[in-house]
């Protein structure tokens, strides 16, 4: 979402405008962390409301999963079969039983379109032996127009769109941690990486969802091994970036989609259920989920937050009088 907002506002402007701005916005996260200010605008929204975003951001997710079985109709359907099975027996690896038996079928089928990501592959491949990526560093260069135009919307899509349901992912966990030190680390880790490249650090609902969840690790002091690996893992992703590229372009379309909609099931699962637990709050928790699942964009800003505005007008309008 942060890098379509950043793409779509950035026409007109050289990189070294860009930069700036990703640092101004930078700084706007690290204030508003800083001050408290969006742990104590956090702490206002109901769980209700908070788990209902959580759901329809990740729920879209699954939408396209299963969407992709008009398309692949064997693919889909052999993933949920192999995802169900693998909850049945080895629940803990049901998703990668369910990948290596997605790659198998569509190998056997001939199913890898190599033709697009060939050449990727192959500079990716030679990247290893003749050097690894490397960033790039770039001068930033402050202006009024991009300020405007870049940073602001940057800022409010990253805090609106990522950190908050980031955050409604941390809690659905059972997690208590210092929200204000972490958002404001996102921010200063910007503020020192923007010039190579890094155009808005933020808390990530998909990733936490999957690594917080009880599949990561029986014990919850223990999860944090998920997060870790996966950390290195995009270290990988980001030295072999053009192999990386090639190999998901040689994949189906429908199986990537497939495979990380059946990995948010049981978040999606977990967050509904508390969203829809009081009868007093289920229908603005309804009406969150709904807008936020709609995608809707309006003024530049993401269906999260009209989501999280919608279901908090419901609360009010349809609060029970005293």
């Amino acid at each position: 979402t942060t890098a379509t907002a950043a793409a779509a506002a950035g026409a007109g402007y050289t990189m070294a405008d860009a930069v700036g701005a990703f640092m101004l916005s930078a700084a706007l996260v690290v204030l508003f962390g800083a001050t408290g200010w969006f742990e104590k605008l956090m702490d206002r929204i109901p769980m209700a409301i908070a788990q209902a975003l959580l759901a329809g951001v990740l729920a879209r997710f699954a939408l396209n999963g299963f969407a992709a079985a008009q398309a692949s109709t064997a693919l889909v359907v052999l993933m949920l079969l192999a995802y169900l099975f693998g909850k049945r027996f080895v629940p803990r690896y049901a998703v990668p039983v369910t990948l290596l038996i997605a790659i198998i079928y569509v190998a056997l089928t001939h199913g890898f379109t190599w033709t697009e990501g060939q050449n990727a592959i192959k500079n990716g491949a030679a990247s290893i032996f003749y050097g690894l990526t490397v960033p790039e560093f770039v001068m930033p260069r402050f202006s009024l127009g991009a300020a405007i135009s870049l940073a602001l919307p940057l800022f409010i899509v990253t805090m609106a769109s990522q950190n908050l349901p980031g955050v409604a992912a941390i809690r659905q966990a059972g997690y208590e941690m210092p929200l204000s030190k972490i958002i404001t680390m996102t921010g200063l880790a910007t503020l020192l990486l923007a010039p190579l490249g890094a155009f808005a650090l933020n808390l990530s609902a998909i990733t936490a969802a999957i690594v917080m969840g009880p599949d990561a690790h029986e014990d919850k002091t223990k999860r944090y091994t998920a997060a870790v690996s996966c950390g290195l893992i995009y270290v990988g992703i980001g030295l072999m970036g053009a192999a990386v590229v090639g190999a998901l372009q040689a994949f189906p379309k429908a199986l990537i989609a497939a495979i990380a909609g059946l990995a948010l099931l049981a978040t999606i699962g977990n967050a509904l259920a508390t969203a829809l637990a009081s009868e007093a709050k289920r229908e603005a928790a309804l009406i969150t989920f709904l807008v936020t699942l709609s995608g809707v964009s309006i003024a530049g800003i993401g269906s999260a937050f009209w989501g999280v505005i919608a279901g908090a007008l419901a609360l009010v309008i349809l609060k029970p009088r005293v």
